[in-house]
């Protein structure tokens, strides 16, 4: 019985873990890398094990870091089963479309570049097309349900459990029956951040040999998020005072819906003028929020009551959602007074760059951060104190005013993952998914218990 690590080992995106037991290789997420350049690099990599050798594949949601190579899975011979939530298969064929939509986009871009100047060599192709997604939902097999065991044959039974993370986000419990006794391996995903307006709070598995769990935020707390929500309305309220805009970065998932609640809940009390413009500039993000109003069963009880009352909590007055580019554009010519929310959440691309190019050199216009920005990234570039960014070969300076609010995450901080880990007593405990900072202080918190943190590549037994 061994697990092998395969990305977001002592970083933070690439999620892949790959358990062997009897026979039976069973991976755990298949995820994007995302960053810089050479992170990026990384997903043409040879994944590191014989992708037709995996028998089965347990998504524990659809963030693009935890599911986005699986196409290129796919394209290099993988033929087992995806086993994921309902509401995470929705969201992940969107998901993978949008990533494969914009890998072609780019290599068009690359290729009229290598033309203009007279290249012979456009650079490296996309890692996958449209066609390849739909090769790899066509091996999405059973559906998860909360709590409810799936056999995966020799010995093994993986439960998914509610994580709160996003909609039909989950951790994995997996229990594997060997010589009269049973063992068990909890893989945890992405934990949430309890406390949170539309999904429960997470699930805290059983008792566990071994844990293998994500650090994101194990190094610090989360500010509270009442005081986050009121800082936000704080950032809008100034703003408009300056006469300018306020530019939020947003990731399509769980935030663009989380920050529409918030919105929504800002005028109804008065806090945010009723006449303020929202624009959802997102076509990822519209499309999400649909599908978050198909799922009510993932919610927690006042929300999924609300919606069982006939209320959406994601519609508010002044509320304009612009799927087509000519509409995107149109916001040009609002010069003050809108909330414009754009992906990408890191800024690594999206409608959001062009809309830093219009508004960071104002100082009377805001950016409102609200979520993880990793390294390499124009977001964590600007959260730094960067002067000035390049955007579509313009040196833009920046003058707008930054907010960063951490309180809005939907990752558990570190008191929270302390808690979701030490219920579980384990013997044996393995961080992932983490800045290797954080991870160290993490594990230095967890004192004298037996505490690994592998590298890319390395093999566990257990």
């Amino acid at each position: 019985m061994k697990i092998s690590f395969h990305g977001a080992d002592r970083g933070v995106t690439g999620s892949c873990h790959l358990f062997e037991h009897g026979g039976k290789r069973v991976l755990v997420d298949c995820g994007m890398f995302q960053g810089g350049r050479e992170l990026e690099e990384e997903n043409a990599e040879p994944f590191g094990f014989a992708p037709e050798s995996i028998d089965i594949v347990l998504l524990t949601h659809a963030h693009l870091d935890h599911c986005g190579r699986l196409p290129l899975l796919v394209k290099r011979g993988f033929r087992g089963e995806i086993i994921a939530t309902s509401a995470t298969r929705d969201l992940a064929k969107l998901v993978l479309l949008d990533a494969a939509h914009l890998q072609e986009e780019e290599a068009m871009h690359r290729r009229r570049r290598a033309a203009r100047h007279g290249h012979k060599e456009p650079g490296p192709p996309p890692l996958y097309g449209e066609l390849d997604v739909f090769d790899a939902l066509d091996r999405f097999g059973r559906n998860a349900v909360y709590a409810r065991p799936i056999d995966l044959g020799a010995g093994l039974r993986a439960t998914f459990l509610d994580a709160g993370h996003i909609l039909g986000s989950a951790s994995v419990v997996l229990e594997i029956a060997e010589g009269g006794a049973t063992k068990t391996v909890v893989f945890s995903g992405d934990i949430g951040n309890a406390g949170r307006p539309l999904l429960r709070a997470p699930v805290t598995p059983p008792s566990a040999d071994t844990v293998v769990m994500e650090t994101t935020y194990g190094d610090r707390r989360h500010k509270a998020l009442a005081p986050s929500v009121e800082e936000l309305y704080q950032a809008i309220g100034e703003t408009f005072r300056r006469g300018g805009n306020v530019l939020i970065p947003t990731f399509a998932l769980e935030r663009a819906q989380e920050l529409l609640f918030f919105l929504r809940e800002g005028v109804e009390r008065g806090r945010i003028p009723g006449s303020t413009q929202v624009f959802l500039d997102s076509p990822m993000a519209i499309t999400a929020t649909e599908i978050y109003r198909r799922h009510p069963e993932c919610y927690d009880p006042e929300t999924a009551e609300l919606f069982r009352d006939g209320g959406d909590p994601f519609s508010l007055r002044g509320l304009h959602v612009t799927r087509e580019v000519a509409e995107s554009e149109a916001i040009d010519a609002v010069t003050g007074g809108a909330i414009i929310m754009a992906g990408s959440g890191m800024a690594t691309g999206g409608r959001i760059r062009r809309h830093f190019q219009r508004n960071l050199w104002r100082a009377d216009s805001s950016v409102v951060f609200v979520g993880f920005a990793a390294a390499g990234t124009l977001a964590r570039a600007i959260i730094d104190g960067a002067t000035h960014v390049r955007l579509y070969g313009d040196d833009v300076a920046v003058r707008a005013q930054v907010h960063t609010i951490n309180g809005f995450s939907a990752h558990a901080d570190q008191e929270e993952l302390l808690a979701w880990r030490e219920s579980m007593h384990p013997e044996r405990t393995i961080l992932v998914h983490g800045e290797e900072k954080a991870m160290g202080l993490f594990a230095e918190r967890l004192g004298s218990a037996r505490v690994e943190m592998p590298k890319l590549g390395d093999e566990i037994e257990i």
